[in-house]
């Protein structure tokens, strides 16, 4: 089991490769407060995410969050409890402190770069480095080192 939070689909949404997510993991599960936030709109539009057949909506339980969730945003922290909850392998997060935090509460966590990383290792994109820069294209910004890094893995000049 696997949940996004909201950059992540943002990010993908924005260079409509969004069904990476799908091709990738099968299921996502995104918490309400995530589909509130990517329904809201801004200069990326992400299509209505309840009508997308792979992804499960999930219902924020009221839960004693750590203190640590506390300095979170609404979705990051509902992401999280929730993957928590229920036990789910893995967290898609890009923000740093939501990373760490996840980390510390014992959730694996994978991000954006990650998953074009995954997605270009099995050739379900050309390029990574084209679809990085498209993202920045969009306001979406990663760091210029990791960048650098990841595409050099991912077999292209940086």
């Amino acid at each position: 089991m696997i949940f996004s939070n909201t950059t992540p689909l943002i990010a993908l949404a924005g260079v409509r490769q969004l069904d990476l997510l799908s091709a990738l993991f099968g299921e996502i599960h995104v918490v309400e407060t995530v589909i509130d936030e990517c329904a809201a709109g801004g200069p990326i539009a992400v299509p209505n995410l309840r009508n997308l057949g792979w992804v499960r909506v999930v219902k924020v339980l009221p839960a004693n969050l750590p203190g640590v969730l506390l300095d979170l945003d609404r979705g990051e922290r509902d992401t999280l409890t929730m993957a928590q909850k229920m036990g789910a392998a893995r967290v898609i997060i890009d923000e740093r402190i939501g990373r760490n935090i996840a980390e510390l509460i014992g959730l694996h966590v994978v991000g954006t770069l990650g998953i074009l990383l995954k997605a270009k290792e099995q050739g379900l994109i050309a390029s990574f480095g084209e679809t990085v820069a498209r993202m920045r294209a969009n306001g979406i910004h990663y760091h210029p080192a990791l960048v650098s890094k990841l595409t050099s893995l991912a077999g292209e000049n940086a």
